[in-house]
C-alpha cells in the first residue's frame, strides 16, 4: 500500500502534497472538509462518498475530486474497497479553483478515470526514485489538474442523445485537432448541422462558444508545452497549438491567463 508525502516546502507551482495507490481505504468523516484539493478513485470494490445530501457511488475506475473545506464522508460498500488518491499544493495552489472552474465536486470515469490512474502511477515512480524527481512529479500534478478540469461538465445533460450525437464528437475533434486551423463551419459540417445550431448546442451543454472551447484547449496545451519544454521558442509553441502568428497567440494567452507566455514560463521556473 504505497503512500508518499511531499517532505519539502511548496517550491513548485503545483505539486502533490500526498499520493497513494493500492490503499485499503478506511471509512472517513470530515465535517469541515479537507484543507487541500483531494482526489479519490476506486481501484477495487465500491465506495460511497456523501457530500451534503448527495451520495456518489464510486465503482472501479471512477473518482471524485473535492474542493478544500467541502464537508464529506466516505466508506466502502462491503469489503475490500481499494483506492488511489492524491492531494494538491504548490506555490500557485490559490489558482487551482480558477483552473477547475470553481467546481466543488468533480467526477471522473471511463477513459478519464483510466488516464488519472496512469498519471498517478507515473507520479508514484517519481517518488520512488532516489533522489525524488520532484520536477517531473510537479508536471504530473499539473497534468492531472488539467485532466480533471475537463470533468467540470458533469451533469444530467452529459448523457443526453443530443450531447452524444452532436457535441461530444465535436469536443473530440477539437481535442484531437486543436493544432489545426479549425473553423466553426468545418466542425459543424463534421456532425451535419448548421454552424448556428452547433453554437446554440455548445452554449446549452458547455456554457461557452465553440471558439472559446477551442481557445481554452489550445491555451491548456500551450501551458503544458511551456512547462515541459523551457527552451522551446514561443513561436514554435504557438504553431504547435494552432496559432500561425506568435503575436496573436501571445494576445490570446495573456487574455486567458493574465500574463504573457514568457512571463508564465519565467514564473514557473
Amino acid at each position: 500500500m504505497p503512500i508518499y508525502f511531499n517532505s519539502t516546502l511548496n517550491r513548485e507551482p503545483f505539486q502533490f502534497d500526498s499520493l497513494g495507490i493500492h490503499w485499503e481505504q478506511e471509512p472517513n468523516r470530515r465535517p469541515k472538509g479537507f484543507p487541500l484539493y483531494h482526489y479519490l478513485q476506486t481501484e477495487k470494490g465500491v465506495g460511497s462518498v456523501t457530500v451534503g445530501k448527495k451520495s456518489y457511488f464510486l465503482e472501479e475506475g471512477q473518482g471524485i475530486l473535492l474542493a478544500p473545506g467541502v464537508p464529506h464522508e466516505y466508506h466502502g460498500e462491503g469489503r475490500g474497497w481499494v483506492t488511489l488518491f492524491a492531494t494538491f499544493s504548490g506555490l500557485l495552489q490559490e489558482s487551482i479553483p480558477t483552473l477547475l472552474g470553481n467546481g466543488q465536486v468533480l467526477l471522473a470515469e471511463g477513459e478519464k478515470g483510466r488516464a488519472v490512474r496512469d498519471i498517478i502511477g507515473k507520479a508514484v515512480e517519481c517518488f520512488e526514485e532516489t533522489p525524488v524527481n520532484r520536477y517531473q512529479a510537479s508536471l504530473y500534478s499539473y497534468q492531472l489538474l488539467l485532466l480533471l478540469a475537463d470533468s467540470r461538465v458533469m451533469s444530467e445533460k452529459s448523457g443526453s442523445p443530443v450531447m452524444e450525437k452532436y457535441v461530444r464528437p465535436v469536443l473530440k475533434l477539437i481535442q484531437d485537432r486543436y493544432m489545426e486551423s479549425l473553423t466553426l463551419q468545418e466542425l459543424s459540417a463534421a456532425v451535419y448541422v448548421s454552424p448556428q445550431y452547433l453554437s446554440r448546442l455548445f452554449w446549452q451543454y458547455m456554457g461557452c462558444s465553440v471558439y472559446e472551447y477551442l481557445t481554452g484547449c489550445r491555451i491548456t496545451q500551450a501551458k503544458e508545452l511551456l512547462l515541459r519544454h523551457p527552451d522551446r521558442k514561443i513561436q514554435v509553441i504557438a504553431n504547435e497549438v494552432g496559432y500561425g502568428d506568435a503575436s496573436h497567440f501571445i494576445q490570446m494567452f495573456r487574455k486567458a491567463v493574465g500574463m504573457t507566455p514568457g512571463a508564465f514560463r519565467k514564473m514557473h521556473r
